[in-house]
């Protein structure tokens, strides 16, 4: 069951549309380099690895049917890499890591190197969105090969599901803003119940399954590649991700480029300050964009989840749209201006008593299908944030903190406090850090992007992480848009600019804007 607090951001891989225009550009060689050294050589903070790992080949083939489609066709082959199961005992068992890459498309003498992508979430399958999003880096296709993987924990890599389908779907019946002690403690109880089926599917996995683990996994992902450097497109979660390699492996970073930016500055319960702000921040526009006033148009909306708390509406499935299934409802269209008429026809709906649109929504973002089969995006999203995140808010601090949530949004805050003592709430593994470590002194610099109308992470956690990469590491640009994620969202000057960076190493002033 999706929580509000923890979105994913599979989202920004959707705004990834036709291709993108910028210069090619000429470049100096190939940064592929066979004597590449051992993964980790580059830090201490790595133990040495066996020949069986370092040397391993991968063997691309055909790829096969996942649980969201069919195999890929075309120029994409799959693999799979091997990585120890737990990085403190390099030469204990291994985890099998499944990889896709399709190779440049353009003269070898003009290849960079690999050019490795994360889409976000946690939880969030490369092996799945890459190929489907191809077209969309034609140009930097040219001259990389297109890689990406199911991270640990995640989809082919060992994927975690903690619940059957027929679980998700009671599951949707728990209130998560309880009103009544009853609410709360069947509240509290399904978060016990979730940690459990997590822990049985994942087994000793779910201590092994952090972003630091991933982290790790990518350097020797890199030097089985053959890249003397790591050149790289974290969106969303994936730009924490890509903080951590950075932070992990300072000498091997190249071109890294970070979109639509989480704030590494924040724990638990500052990511669930800065998701109500920036939800509600974008519902406002759009409230703005259809003529309302935003003060009277979220009064409206919040009285209408009110109502639904009470009632839920009833859709044309047959299953009923709950208060949690509403709030997935309305977040969902904000991930993308294009998706607002969508909304307000949903609304509109609702308002005369029809949950139908609405529910299609929030079973999009769910990843729910006709059948009524889910995806377990949300299932491995959990499982890594839990292990990452140290902070355990009790339900009694985060009721302290309902009323400052609600002033941040009165739309989403209850649902996003709440979350904060109910996500990892009794969790099986004890997590890892406050926040985390992204300060990379000597590396080249990264390009962090944010957009100033995101909704998911919102805008302010670009600058942070610039500042946190270090003085001469991190380099901002802003675009003034709406949607979650700026590179492919409509700017020619964007696209540009982070085309120029990846393919002719191009590093825009600090501060650069591009306008709407």
């Amino acid at each position: 069951m999706a929580r509000i607090a923890r979105w994913t951001a599979l989202a920004a891989a959707a705004l990834l549309v036709a291709g993108c225009s910028g210069s090619s550009g000429t470049d100096d060689g190939n940064d592929a380099d066979g004597g590449a050294s051992a993964a980790g050589s580059s830090s201490g903070t790595t133990p040495g690895l066996p020949a069986s790992l370092t040397s391993q080949k991968l063997d691309w083939g055909g790829c096969k049917a996942t649980e969201t489609g069919p195999a890929p066709g075309g120029d994409w082959r799959c693999a799979t890499l091997k990585v120890p199961l737990d990085w403190a005992k390099p030469t204990g068992e291994t985890i099998g890591l499944a990889l896709i890459r399709s190779e440049s498309s353009g003269s070898p003498k003009d290849r960079i190197g690999s050019l490795l992508f994360n889409f976000g979430g946690p939880g969030g399958s490369g092996v799945d969105y890459l190929p489907s999003f191809g077209p969309s880096f034609a140009k930097l296709h040219e001259r990389y090969d297109l890689v990406s993987w199911d991270p640990r924990g995640v989809a082919a890599s060992e994927g975690v599901r903690c619940r059957s389908d027929k679980e998700i779907q009671a599951a949707e019946a728990v209130d998560t803003t309880p009103d009544t002690s009853a609410e709360e403690t069947t509240f509290l109880k399904d978060a016990v119940d979730f940690g459990k089926g997590c822990e049985k599917s994942a087994g000793k996995l779910l201590g092994h399954v952090s972003t630091t683990d991933t982290a790790r996994d990518m350097d020797l992902m890199r030097h089985v590649l053959d890249d003397r450097k790591m050149h790289y497109f974290g969106i969303s979660y994936g730009t924490e991700l890509g903080g951590v390699y950075a932070h992990l492996f300072p000498k091997n970073v190249g071109r890294l480029v970070l979109d639509a930016v989480v704030d590494p500055s924040a724990g638990t319960v500052g990511h669930a300050e800065n998701q109500a702000r920036g939800f509600q921040r974008a519902l406002e526009d759009y409230l703005k964009s259809t003529g309302q006033n935003p003060t009277q148009g979220s009064q409206k909306i919040v009285d209408l989840l009110k109502r639904i708390d009470s009632k839920p509406l009833p859709t044309a499935s047959g299953r009923d749209l709950t208060q949690q299934l509403a709030l997935t409802g309305i977040v969902y269209p904000l991930y993308s201006k294009s998706s607002w008429p969508a909304l307000t026809g949903a609304l509109e709906a609702a308002e005369d008593g029809d949950g139908t649109e609405l529910l299609a929504q929030a079973d999009s973002y769910n990843d729910r299908d006709a059948s009524g089969r889910y995806g377990t995006t949300t299932h491995s999203q959990r499982v890594i944030s839990c292990l990452d995140d140290k902070e355990r808010p009790t339900p009694e601090e985060a009721k302290k903190r309902l009323a400052e949530f609600r002033k941040i949004s009165p739309v989403f805050g209850d649902s996003m406090g709440w979350d904060t003592a109910g996500w990892c709430h009794d969790w099986p593994v004890a997590g890892q850090h406050e926040t985390p470590e992204v300060s990379a002194a000597g590396a080249e610099p990264v390009l962090v992007v944010g957009n100033t109308g995101d909704p998911a992470t919102p805008y302010e956690g670009a600058r942070k992480m610039a500042d946190e990469l270090g003085k001469g590491v991190g380099v901002q640009l802003t675009w003034k848009g709406e949607g979650h994620g700026a590179y492919g969202s409509g700017s020619s000057c964007v696209d540009s600019t982070v085309d120029d960076y990846l393919l002719d190493g191009s590093v825009p002033d600090d501060g650069k804007v591009c306008g709407s």
